[in-house]
């Protein structure tokens, strides 16, 4: 038995390939190590004559010692936002195609759990970020997200206008598609693609980055971390969202307010002892190849 992790929670994407059989091989592992297993309920169906209990996401945070996801930088992403309050320290296996943040691929999976469940991991802490939607003084909305939160046009062909403000100092008017504020996390989401920095995982540091500006001066912009960002929307602006992580999103009307801070609390993010990011950023953005 671990003394590290007694009590460990699986999370999965349950439509995932190939999820059920990583999800079952890893069960039957962690039960051979004498660890107590709960199941996340989304996939519960795919375990469904297991025995091991079946709990819903609070519950499991407050329970385990350990959450093992199971899918790719989505599923991780998902999960993240329900565990971070908790403290539970959180280890993801890649069934995805890029995997910035699920490290471990299922052909090693035991032999990694092996060493982690001994202790020897790699430990960082991942800042998240919270956002909440305000129109005329009153809070619509609250969401958290790892990556981003995305404040762009929704389904039609012309730019949004909307003012920044950083701790109550007015930065910029933004004519564009839209404006990212990303974590270090997300700093190699879809800010890179816009042409945002990437940011270290340790940096104390938000990026802002516009999206398709209509002013090529208007630029990415890097700040602390305990910056209070305001995003506010203009008068005649029509079809805007507000997106965390790409996954939750709320429409935004005119005159309405977006404020964005970093998150009370962190994300506990392990990786495999030999974990190195900048190895992980050569390998993922292929920067070694040859051309």
């Amino acid at each position: 038995m671990s003394p590290h992790f007694k009590r460990v929670g699986l999370i999965g994407k349950a439509g995932g390939e190939h999820v059920a059989e990583t999800l079952r091989t890893l069960a039957g592992y962690l039960a051979r190590l004498g660890a107590e297993i709960r199941l996340d309920e989304d996939i519960a169906g795919l375990l469904a004559d297991s025995g091991h209990p079946v709990l819903d996401r609070t519950a499991l945070a407050q329970q385990c010692d350990l959450a093992i996801v199971v899918g790719g930088d989505g599923t991780l992403l998902n999960a993240a936002r329900s565990l971070a309050e908790s403290g539970i320290a959180v280890l993801g296996v890649n069934l995805g195609r890029l995997g910035f943040l699920v490290d471990v691929s299922p052909d090693e999976m035991t032999h990694r759990l092996d060493e982690i469940m001994d202790g020897h991991f790699s430990e960082e802490d991942r800042s998240l970020l919270h956002a909440a939607v305000s129109r005329d003084g009153k809070v619509l909305s609250e969401s958290t997200a790892l990556n981003d939160v995305i404040v762009h046009k929704r389904d039609i062909a012309r730019m949004i206008e909307l003012d920044t403000w950083i701790d109550g100092h007015f930065l910029n008017t933004n004519r564009s598609d839209g404006l990212i504020v990303a974590t270090p996390t997300g700093s190699t989401a879809y800010a890179l693609s816009g042409g945002g920095p990437i940011l270290h995982p340790r940096l104390g540091a938000i990026t802002l980055v516009p999206i398709c500006p209509h002013t090529l001066s208007n630029r990415p912009v890097v700040i602390d971390d305990a910056s209070i960002i305001e995003i506010i929307l203009h008068e005649g602006t029509l079809e805007a969202t507000v997106s965390c992580d790409g996954q939750i999103s709320e429409p935004l009307q005119a005159g309405d307010h977006v404020t964005v801070r970093k998150h009370a609390h962190a994300l506990r993010l392990l990786h495999p002892p030999e974990h190195e990011y900048f190895t992980v950023l050569r390998r993922k953005l292929r920067w070694s190849e040859q051309p």
